[in-house]
């Protein structure tokens, strides 16, 4: 999987192949320096706001309907995405599709009318995503949890953004928005799949020749002060409690990352780790319990999930708390150490196998200013030569007191009531 390209015009626009010779198919992907990490507290959520709106219309495809129909005439499958740090726009068809693909993709990316209806008409469709998240205490208790660790910095804000912001915004908003993101510098072009590499790099030359040249926005640098764990709580009445124990980590292109990756999969990764065997398994308290590593360009955090009965949020905690201590005074076994690096690397490699995938382990590398792009096999050597010694000290390290985080979505009103036990010290 070295067999990769990047292609960086004198316009700045950078383009990524990925050719895959037994692969009949190719996903074609514009990603964008634009996402909430970017936005402030009164255009939150402009950045996905405008991902819906550049579906609704070109002066050649005039509305969604045709651009949509002209997708599903080839038989492709499309969507966009917005994150914290970025926007995408892609679609994933036959090899024989491929002009086509790059052309629509990209005229999506570039030419959109930004239509004043179609805007009014989509506040409904955003509001209503908001909505849905706001009914699915799971997905909710991420943005509380990221707004207790990030409150008060863009890091801290949802992707979707409040409805007062998305009531409030106009036509001129999304132009003054695209002008100052969409720009050459700051986008990336990722083709992966079956291609003519040099048909595909020169056809994309001419799409992109006319688009707005300029350098990325700076993402400000952001410094955290935390003296004592933190709690926040989502009042909600239901049935089950839904939680996140978390901690501080490290930003992208930290070498820590790839032994934090293991820790986390020792503790939550699959149904053999410890987190699952003890709170499923052996205290019946979950249906899911999961770990997981987030690493953006300035700042990262780890974080333990779980939804468990309201009854039973207590001994949960201690549960999770009881495995993180664990992790701080045991160092893990030679076998356990072995299985974590082989589920790492199966899972890598089973997360390889299409087209769309191999677009997104490259293109984000490529946009997101990691210093090398690595190929699957740079990683495996990485995480090789990561030590039970290793992971020991990085649990010692960030498994703190003055680094927890706790957040709760469920029938509680007084984060007192938590306080006691939120402690890995004794």
């Amino acid at each position: 999987m070295k067999n990769f390209k990047k292609t960086t015009l004198r316009n700045g626009l950078r383009i990524v192949t990925v050719p895959m010779k037994d692969n009949d198919t190719v996903t074609v992907m514009v990603v964008v320096e634009a996402g909430s990490n970017y936005e402030n507290k009164d255009i939150n959520g402009i950045s996905h706001f405008l991902e819906h709106v550049c579906f609704k219309g070109t002066e050649k495809r005039p509305s969604s309907a045709l651009i949509n129909h002209e997708l599903d005439a080839m038989g492709s499958q499309s969507n966009a995405f917005t994150g914290n740090e970025y926007t995408g726009y892609y679609a994933k068809a036959h090899h024989s599709k491929t002009e086509n693909l790059v052309d629509i993709v990209s005229d999506i990316y570039l030419n959109s009318t930004l239509p004043a209806g179609e805007i009014e008409k989509e506040k409904g469709v955003i509001i209503e995503e908001i909505n849905m998240y706001e009914d699915l205490p799971q997905r909710k208790v991420v943005d509380v949890y990221e707004n207790l660790l990030y409150a008060g910095t863009a890091a801290g804000l949802t992707i979707l953004g409040p409805r007062e912001n998305i009531q409030k915004m106009k036509r001129e908003d999304f132009e003054k928005y695209r002008e100052k993101h969409y720009v050459s510098g700051a986008t990336t072009v990722v083709v992966a799949g079956k291609m003519n590499e040099k048909k595909v790099v020169k056809q994309i030359e001419k799409l992109f020749a006319g688009i707005r040249k300029g350098k990325p926005v700076s993402l400000p640098k952001l410094s955290f002060v935390q003296k004592k764990p933190q709690i926040k709580i989502f009042h909600k009445d239901t049935d089950q409690t839904h939680l996140i124990v978390g901690f501080r980590g490290y930003p992208r292109g930290d070498k820590r990352n790839t032994t934090l990756a293991l820790l986390s999969v020792v503790l939550g990764g699959g149904m053999s780790s410890r987190l699952f065997q003890k709170m499923r398994e052996e205290l019946g308290i979950c249906y899911y319990v999961r770990s997981s590593k987030n690493s953006y360009r300035t700042h990262g955090d780890f974080s333990i999930s779980a939804g468990v009965s309201n009854a039973r949020v207590r001994e949960a905690v201690e549960g999770i708390l009881g495995e993180v201590k664990r992790m701080i005074k045991e160092k893990v076994s030679d076998a356990e150490l072995r299985k974590a690096k082989d589920y790492s690397i199966g899972n890598m490699y089973l997360g390889l196998e299409s087209s769309d995938s191999l677009a997104d382990f490259y293109g984000f590398q490529e946009l997101l200013h990691d210093k090398k792009i690595r190929t699957p096999e740079d990683m495996v050597k990485d995480i090789e030569k990561v030590k039970a010694a290793d992971i020991q000290k990085l649990a010692k390290e960030i498994f703190k007191d003055e680094t927890l985080n706790f957040a709760v979505v469920g029938p509680y009103k007084d984060e007192k009531e938590f306080e006691d036990i939120l402690t890995i010290a004794n």
